[in-house]
């Protein structure tokens, strides 16, 4: 196996986002040829209450699937098909926003803060009109794969012959959590072709020849069939997620990533209109 290169380090930069949520944009709103399929990666988290309870209001969303998943702390959302609830420590979200869907996600105040990731994953220009969906998982729900000096929570995809819950999408991403003690090392399927990238939240770990990242640091793999980490003194905690490209063109505005601008107009259009939903459970555009 051909052990991946680093391409390119990534350090996100402090940002504020929905009705004044402080995070950090690991990526997005850039280079989308490069991380295709993925579009954007969002860290939250802080223990203030005052950056992170303004939360995200009723908003559209089309063309994309949006990917929550928390650490600590608990957020609680609704949506245009009446799916709604609390998403809390290690619990995921995986919304198909497809031909549009209208949501929120409001955190709670926790006496540990909030703190999480959100993903965006392109939809295929044939399916970006599809059906809305949504997906819960609680944390008891996502296999852990132990592994010399640590474990793999597998929440899309697969690891070690374990699948994910989350199974039933359209490119079939894999996204991992490693948990690693100080020293371990571990070898990742990263198959030529995909697009690959590791987010350190925890610890620091090293991978294809770069330094040692540390928590906050990216890193965009290059060609391989196959990427290496080896943990730092205090063990590594991140995220490791892979999918093909795409390929396509991305016209993106805001919550609506389409293929053209034409088709972004008539997405903005029709949520003035009050036609964007079109397949609801019930009646949230007025919130939005």
């Amino acid at each position: 196996m051909k052990s991946r290169k680093v391409a390119a380090a990534v350090r996100g930069r402090r940002t504020m986002d929905g009705a004044g949520v402080r995070l950090t944009r690991v990526f997005g709103f850039g280079d989308t040829a490069s991380f295709d399929p993925f579009l954007l990666l969002d860290a939250f988290g802080s223990d203030k209450a005052e950056e992170y309870i303004a939360g995200f209001p009723w908003h559209p969303h089309r063309g994309i699937e949006t990917v929550t998943y928390m650490l600590e702390g608990r957020v609680r959302h609704g949506d245009s098909m009446g799916n709604s609830g609390e998403i809390g420590p290690g619990d995921l979200q995986w919304m198909t926003a497809g031909s549009g869907i209208i949501h929120e996600e409001m955190p709670q105040v926790s006496p540990r803060g909030v703190h999480g990731f959100q993903l965006w994953v392109n939809l295929p220009k044939s399916h970006k009109m599809s059906d809305p969906a949504y997906r819960g998982v609680l944390a008891s729900e996502l296999p852990h794969v132990p592994v010399e000096g640590g474990e793999v929570l597998v929440i899309a995809g697969s690891f070690g012959g374990v699948a994910g819950p989350i199974a039933d999408i359209v490119r079939s991403p894999t996204y991992l959590d490693l948990h690693l003690d100080s020293g371990a090392s571990l070898e990742l399927d990263a198959p030529a072709g995909e697009t690959a990238f590791l987010y350190v939240y925890a610890g620091s770990l090293s991978s294809g020849g770069a330094e040692e990242a540390g928590a906050g640091s990216g890193l965009l793999f290059g060609e391989g069939d196959s990427v290496s980490v080896a943990a730092g003194a205090l063990g590594a905690r991140c995220i490791f997620f892979r999918g093909r490209p795409l390929g396509e063109s991305v016209a993106w505005r805001g919550p609506i990533v389409m293929n053209t601008e034409a088709e972004l107009d008539e997405a903005f259009d029709e949520i003035r209109r009050g036609s964007f939903v079109k397949k609801r459970g019930v009646d949230r555009i007025s919130k939005s």
